[in-house]
């Protein structure tokens, strides 16, 4: 087939035209004017820390604007939340969230300060499962035989977490509601005494993050008897999931840790939409990618609707927990 060169021309300008389009488009994309801040309420050096860390580091890159970490813990996440609600919502302060304040603490406390509609979400960035986990002397090896020993010694088995109301303890009432088996709690004031205490025994389960815990079951210190999320991790192929525990009340248990962006509310959509690129932009990153693999973290792009939807169905699982178990605490 001949092509004449008026052809030709009319499909250069067409191509020049549209990456003109394109180009604009790229252009019109919101950036921010000043420095940014990110809100970690959390204290430093954990997880929910060191991924906003890296966040930071890459939308100060992209954006090309200093970026600025600020940790604000207590109240299990809820004074940093709602330190940045009061900020000025102008597209230069992000809060970096997780199921604690986003999730559970709107219907665990009692005197909660701040409401779901107050934040935006934008993008979760990683989900971490959690890990039940059984001290070699008691004998117990899958999530089958742990149901079954509970059952047949009932509110005798002790099990460990981090504290009351965090996703480890709310991982465990779930899994007691739906199979019927009672154990006795020992909240422990975070997740480093807990481990300790299990690696003596006392108590002889543990529900806890991947981490700690995940280097003590590769060490032969702990048996790993299941992983919370639907799919096996990575760092554990070994371990299976709750869901394959054979126990059709289990088959479809899945609960993670999530770390997400949030804006405020009233933020123009622009500048949302602007977040959630740079959120899929550095989940894509290699670095974010080996980082990810060495916790065992999945990255988990949403696009503003499914971030929104996947808040609201975490907010509504916990409060059926929570509510089942009857637990109401004050922030303090």
């Amino acid at each position: 087939m001949r092509i004449s060169r008026r052809k030709v021309l009319q499909g250069s300008a067409a191509l020049t035209t549209a990456a003109l389009i394109s180009t604009r488009g790229e252009a019109q994309a919101w950036r921010p004017t000043q420095n940014v801040r990110v809100i970690v309420p959390a204290p430093p050096g954990g997880i929910t820390d060191a991924i906003g860390r890296i966040f930071a580091a890459h939308l100060q890159t992209s954006w090309g604007q200093p970026t600025v970490v600020e940790n604000k813990s207590g109240g299990g996440g809820t004074i940093g939340t709602l330190d940045f609600i009061r900020q000025r919502q102008d597209g230069h302060v992000i809060l970096i969230g997780n199921p604690g304040p986003n999730a559970i603490a709107h219907t665990i406390f009692r005197n909660i300060q701040y409401r779901p509609e107050q934040l935006v979400p934008v993008s979760n960035l990683i989900c971490i499962p959690n890990l039940i986990t059984a001290h070699p002397s008691i004998g117990i090896n899958s999530i089958s035989e742990l149901v079954a020993y509970a059952k047949a010694n009932p509110e005798k088995l002790a099990y460990g977490t981090s504290g009351t109301g965090q996703t480890p303890h709310l991982t465990s009432a779930w899994l007691q509601q739906l199979t019927g088996i009672k154990m006795t709690h020992l909240p422990f004031r975070g997740a480093g005494p807990a481990l300790t205490g299990a690696l003596g025994g006392e108590p002889p389960i543990l529900f806890d993050n991947l981490f700690p815990s995940l280097p003590q079951v590769l060490d032969g210190k702990l048996k790993g008897l299941a992983v919370t999320t639907l799919e096996r991790n990575p760092l554990a192929p070994n371990v299976s999931t709750v869901a394959e525990s054979g126990i059709e009340a289990l088959s479809k248990f899945d609960l993670s840790s999530w770390i997400c962006a949030f804006y405020g509310e009233g933020t123009p959509a622009p500048m949302v939409e602007s977040l959630n690129q740079q959120c899929r932009s550095f989940l894509e990153t290699d670095d974010a990618k080996k980082r990810f693999a060495v916790i065992g973290a999945r990255a988990d792009y949403q696009t503003t609707a499914q971030h929104k939807a996947f808040v609201q169905a975490e907010i509504e699982k916990f409060a059926g927990i929570i509510k089942r178990e009857g637990l109401q605490m004050d922030v303090n």
